[in-house]
């Protein structure tokens, strides 16, 4: 088992930078240790490069979400949690027979509901960019549900 050994920057080969080294002052803040050790078969296709800056990403959890209303153009629903306005998601529905994956836009969203720690959210979502196919599957369902 080995491990990988920190440096203070690209230039110095060691924790401490040598005198004169300027790099090691700006990346600083940014310095992790990673003391994973490194497997002798190591399964990756390309090697993992350490980030000194900050890159945000987004996580994409899928959590329950209850449909309250439906029409050919859009949807409401209720969640634990805050949808942040003009944000995109993609919904999984089961309609039926059939699930579709749609597309939507948070027009607006509201707290609907606090019971003790609980609070519920009621959010509008506009869908965009729909397939025929799950076109016609949203008026299909909805057209069954309004006779």
């Amino acid at each position: 088992m080995t491990m990988r050994r920190a440096r203070c920057c690209r230039c110095c080969s060691s924790i401490r930078p040598p005198a004169g080294c300027r790099s090691h002052l700006r990346q600083r803040r940014s310095l992790r240790y990673n003391f994973e050790p490194m497997a002798s078969d190591n399964k990756r296709d390309s090697e993992r490069v350490e980030l000194l800056g900050a890159l945000h990403g987004e996580v994409m959890v899928f959590q329950p979400t209850a449909v309250r209303q439906m029409s050919h153009g859009g949807m409401q629903v209720e969640t634990a949690f805050p949808l942040q306005l003009d944000s995109l998601h993609e919904f999984r529905l089961t309609l039926g027979d059939r699930s579709v994956v749609v597309k939507g836009r948070v027009a607006h969203s509201r707290i609907s509901d606090v019971d003790q720690d609980v609070i519920t959210y009621r959010t509008g979502v506009e869908f965009i960019e729909l397939s025929d196919r799950v076109a016609a599957a949203i008026a299909l369902f909805v057209d069954e549900l309004a006779k």
